[in-house]
């Protein structure tokens, strides 16, 4: 296939299918790529692998200013710097902003190892830098609304939370599961009781709903307190009047009871004498 005309806008985004041999200097890597972490470990079994059978599918790149910007095969071009490699093999494809940033989260999700706080990241930069909505992201990637929103929230994790689930290795279902905590400290908690324990996701699921439900007894035994606390302050200024009204020479008798659902208090003020005329 030829290179795409630029006068025809519909052709705009076509492949340019010519492979060409690219100096690895001349490629910056993509600012949209989602993945954070490289395993070292894998990138040394690529690197052995292109050592030996070469790359079997070339990179893609766009043209800057400058050079070169990847789009997708940032591994085999990290691979092929650790190999000492000077170029690469790589097609130059017209893209703007949009499709670059869908080609590398595309790329990633098809390898099925990008890890969901990263995939999660990937779907919300895209809905930020280019004001799409869910449904319309969903669509563009072959996926379901339902299964963005999931990713998506797990986004309202701390970063520190988030790190943390990361590296002792927890899975999308842990991290769901501390959603229903309201704060960090409570997740981080859990997390560490999690890892100590060895917890899978249906222990973890039970030992947060102990957790939300020792929350709530706590809570409302705050409450009885404070209830409790204010009852007194209301009988004790019935007490002090009380005391008020026998120093000024009437006869007041003071009475309180506790029932199971209420507080009784009975005063009787026994009335002056009167003087006969």
């Amino acid at each position: 296939m030829g290179r795409s005309n630029k006068n025809d806008t519909s052709t705009e985004h076509q492949w340019q299918e010519e492979v060409q041999s690219l100096p690895i200097e001349l490629i910056e890597p993509n600012p949209f790529q989602p993945r954070v972490e490289f395993e070292s470990h894998g990138l040394d079994e690529l690197a052995e692998s292109i050592a030996t059978h070469g790359i079997l599918h070339p990179l893609v790149v766009r043209k800057t200013e400058g050079g070169y910007q990847l789009v997708a095969g940032e591994r085999r071009l990290r691979a092929c710097k650790k190999l000492g490699w000077e170029t690469v093999p790589a097609i130059v494809k017209e893209l703007d902003d949009r499709l670059t940033a869908e080609m590398a989260l595309i790329e990633n999700l098809q390898r099925r190892d990008l890890h969901f706080f990263e995939e999660a990241e990937g779907y919300n930069k895209l809905l930020q830098e280019f004001n799409l909505t869910q449904d319309e992201l969903a669509k563009r990637l072959g996926k379901s609304q339902s299964s963005i929103a999931n990713r998506l929230r797990l986004l309202r994790l701390d970063q520190q939370v988030r790190e943390v689930i990361s590296r002792e290795m927890l899975t999308e279902r842990h991290a769901r599961a501390l959603l229903k905590l309201e704060s960090t400290e409570e997740q981080l908690e859990i997390i560490e009781t999690v890892v100590k324990q060895s917890l899978n996701v249906r222990q973890t699921e039970e030992f947060i709903a102990k957790f939300l439900t020792k929350g709530e007894e706590l809570k409302g035994k705050s409450v009885r307190k404070m209830i409790f606390k204010d009852i007194r302050l209301f009988t004790n200024s019935v007490k002090e009047l009380t005391s008020t009204l026998q120093a000024s020479g009437l006869t007041v008798d003071y009475q309180e009871e506790e029932e199971d659902d209420y507080y009784k208090v009975t005063v009787l003020i026994k009335k002056p004498e009167r003087r006969e005329q």
